[in-house]
């Protein structure tokens, strides 16, 4: 009798251990196979996480036991990044808590605010819409002496450290900082020592940046095109006649050779009409282009043409007369290739 009463205590014991093993397991143990990254929208339930962890949990139905175990039945909205091992338990504190990943959001230069605003909104929460709405709000624009143009000079390419959920303002504030802290005190003095304020330098980098992809030619373009505003010679630089043809055509109107007809454009921005520089920039520059305006060289040049026997880089010249032959062999290439836009 002694025996059976031991075997039946034995067995509870056993049974109890197992469930209490198993009930263990459902809650501590490791529930996710995988890093995977979770994203929970407003209207996501629990039963959609479930769903979207399926193929990454070891048993998707135990992460319901378990939230329903702590009275959780609502997940935060956000970006999680779900760790190989993870458990139920740790998931639910972290769906409740809105415990988010930060994640790292990069943009270059962008030839318009649209582009831009589309650019970010497929790395944050936010659409474009909301985005554009926030960029161009009036009392933002005339608290910080910006328009709908210039704002873009804010926003300085790099990669930066977000939320999945940040919001517009937000998004918009921290790229202010960031600008803020850009403009350190060592390139203000560099913009003054040229004799440009901050948004001028902005512009010009903006056609430098347009003017050559080629990092090291930067800064001989930016000097370039200082010797002209020094004489009072017409910028005359062709990405501002595209900007101006775009603003007519439309953005996605592919403009490979500026003719002569499209000099006579009337806008601000047409710098063979109008002296110095346009009224804002023209797309966005990025880092090394400011920087070369910054660090413009000295040199003599006023003039510069496409090199064809170096494609991508650019022949300087310091007369009219060597420039034309540069012009003319340019143009001869064009033909050659049949561009005729």
């Amino acid at each position: 009798m002694k025996k059976k009463i031991i075997y039946i205590l034995a067995f509870i014991l056993l049974l109890g251990g197992i469930l209490a093993y198993n009930y263990y397991q459902k809650i501590f143990g490791e529930a996710i196979t995988t890093e995977y990254v979770l994203y929970v929208n407003s209207n996501d339930t629990l039963l959609d996480i479930k769903e979207q962890i399926k193929d990454v949990s070891k048993n998707p139905n135990t992460f319901l036991w378990v939230a329903a175990r702590k009275n959780f039945s609502k997940p935060k909205v956000g970006r999680y990044v779900l760790a190989e091992g993870m458990s139920n338990n740790n998931l639910v504190n972290m769906l409740r808590s809105g415990m988010q990943t930060p994640l790292k959001i990069a943009f270059n230069n962008q030839d318009t605010l649209e582009k831009f605003a589309g650019r970010i909104s497929n790395q944050i929460q936010a659409d474009s819409i909301d985005l554009l709405k926030s960029f161009t709000e009036k009392e933002f624009l005339l608290k910080h002496k910006l328009s709908e143009k210039s704002v873009l000079q804010i926003f300085i390419p790099n990669t930066y450290e977000v939320y999945w959920t940040i919001t517009p303002d937000k998004f918009r504030a921290k790229m202010l900082r960031a600008y803020n802290r850009f403009w350190n005190k060592s390139r203000i003095n560099k913009a003054k020592k040229i004799g440009l304020t901050q948004s001028e330098v902005s512009t010009l980098a903006s056609i430098v940046q347009k003017e050559t992809a080629k990092k090291s030619e930067r800064p001989i373009v930016a000097g370039l095109y200082l010797n002209r505003i020094k004489i009072g010679m017409p910028l005359q630089a062709d990405p501002t006649i595209i900007y101006c043809i775009k603003e007519i055509k439309g953005q996605d109107y592919v403009v490979k050779r500026v003719l002569t007809v499209d000099l006579q454009i009337n806008s601000p921005y047409n710098t063979y009409k109008y002296r110095g520089l346009p009224p804002t920039l023209i797309a966005m520059p990025d880092v090394s282009a400011i920087d070369g305006v910054l660090n413009a060289q000295n040199h003599d040049y006023l003039y510069m043409c496409v090199n064809v026997d170096k494609l991508g880089y650019h022949s300087f010249s310091k007369s009219l007369a060597q420039h034309n032959r540069n012009a003319a062999k340019y143009h001869k290439w064009l033909n050659k290739q049949r561009i005729n836009r």
